[in-house]
């Protein structure tokens, strides 16, 4: 009896099901990459035209250009460097591929000025998602990521202020200068108000199993 006791006190209480994980990695910024972006913002009509269309706060190429890796050589090397870092989380993951390779599927820029906000969604038809970014002012909003489980949560209580990110049902991220992060694409998330002066410069990308 005294045996099974002390083997049952060994055992842990609860354990993690379906966890979430969010991917934080770090690439220098390059020098030029600000500039580029500006440039291509300043140059794209359509996506300008776009962005205004779409009360987007700012500039995007979401919507406008697919090319940016052939455009400009500093996204095909910022390709690279995001490559091993995608391939990093899909091996914490445990995807089983299949034979497949996770490819990039879409990167674009975007260029959010003050009050911008970014509502929250998902994207659909990708495997990871993530964001990098190149200029990031004090207070220019925080990303924001949901409990994949907000809507079944029904009659559970709310969470202590200082509860543990895992516990919450909202965990805010506080972007800084060539900060990575990478998540699963049906992953909700969104951006808070930019409150900062000036603008908040990020590259947005996804990739799929092809």
């Amino acid at each position: 009896m005294v045996k099974i006791l002390l083997t049952m006190a060994k055992m842990p209480k609860s354990q993690s099901l379906f966890v979430t994980r969010l991917y934080r990695g770090r690439i220098a910024v390059p020098r030029d990459l600000e500039k580029t972006c500006l440039g291509i913002a300043a140059d794209d009509s359509a996506g300008q035209r776009w962005s205004r269309q779409h009360n987007y706060g700012g500039y995007t190429s979401y919507a406008s250009l697919n090319d940016l890796t052939y455009r400009a050589s500093i996204f095909a090397d910022l390709e690279r460097a995001l490559s091993k870092h995608v391939a990093a989380f899909a091996r914490e993951l445990q995807f089983e591929t299949a034979g497949k390779k996770l490819k990039l599927d879409s990167l674009w820029i975007n260029v959010m000025e003050k009050d911008a906000v970014h509502t929250p969604h998902i994207h659909p038809h990708s495997v990871i998602s993530g964001t990098y970014y190149v200029t990031v002012p004090p207070k220019s909003g925080v990303l924001r990521f949901e409990d994949p489980r907000l809507a079944m949560l029904m009659a559970a209580p709310a969470k202590k202020p200082n509860a543990r990110p895992e516990n919450r049902s909202f965990v805010d991220v506080t972007p800084k200068p060539g900060m990575l992060l990478l998540w699963e694409s049906w992953l909700r998330h969104g951006v808070e108000p930019n409150r900062a002066r000036g603008r908040r410069i990020s590259v947005s990308f996804n990739y799929r199993l092809d």
